[in-house]
């Protein structure tokens, strides 16, 4: 569950012949007297993720289905509590609620029983390659992550090189397997209204690093945002 991120994402690659400029972010002026309420109310978002996972754990473990164990692993990264302070930050109340409701939502979700039993090894794939792909995509960003949209540093390379949210693609992947695992109305309309959020999340945080020419000369290059050759 980028992050997701607020994720932040890829800077592309330098021209040829140029010094390598990946790490490299053009700055974006912050307000000084913004960085202390956006602290606390990163914190308290972190206190309310840390609450929502350990009800996801309790249920998981009250749950007959052989693959809920699955769920609470695949959100245990959302537990992250070391992130690098933004170069600029929202501070649109919308913003960092459409984050927080991408982040919540997957934590709200009841295992049930395995109806598709058939569908088991194709919703395990998918939730192993997911989880694949967003930890690749911590890994290459580091500390440089948070909820709200923020613009932390460009970055380069691996995943991002694929398409520009990696971690959200493989938040994707993820919850289509849960989803195929243990099927259900209210987990279906949960995950609905997560991506729902999720993709206005994905619009803030393009909105916010599009101020940087790095990230815009990034967008040239790699075109597609989750799915390449679709989205």
């Amino acid at each position: 569950m980028v992050a997701p991120g607020c994720f932040q994402h890829a800077a592309g690659q330098c021209a040829k012949g140029n010094p390598d400029m990946s790490n490299i972010a053009t700055p974006i002026a912050r307000p000084a007297n913004t960085r202390a309420p956006s602290s606390l109310l990163d914190r308290a978002e972190q206190v309310l993720v840390a609450v929502l996972w350990s009800a996801l754990v309790a249920r998981v473990l009250a749950s007959s289905n052989g693959h809920a164990w699955l769920a609470a692993a695949s959100e245990a990264a959302v537990l992250v509590l070391v992130r690098r302070p933004g170069q600029a930050i929202s501070h649109n109340p919308g913003d960092w609620m459409m984050a927080l409701a991408a982040t919540i939502a997957p934590l709200l979700i009841t295992p049930g029983p395995d109806l598709w039993p058939r569908l088991g090894p194709l919703g395990v794939t998918l939730v192993a390659s997911g989880n694949v792909l967003q930890l690749a995509a911590k890994c290459a960003l580091r500390r440089s992550f948070g909820i709200a949209p923020a613009h932390r540093g460009l970055k380069m390379g691996g995943p991002y090189g694929l398409v520009r949210h990696p971690m959200y693609a493989g938040y994707l992947l993820v919850h289509i397997g849960i989803a195929i695992l243990m099927p259900s109305v209210l987990n279906t309309v949960i995950y609905a209204i997560g991506w729902a959020a999720q993709l206005r999340r994905l619009a803030a945080e393009e909105a916010l690093l599009r101020q940087d020419r790095a990230y815009r000369a990034y967008c040239e290059r790699v075109r597609f945002r989750l799915v390449p050759g679709v989205f």
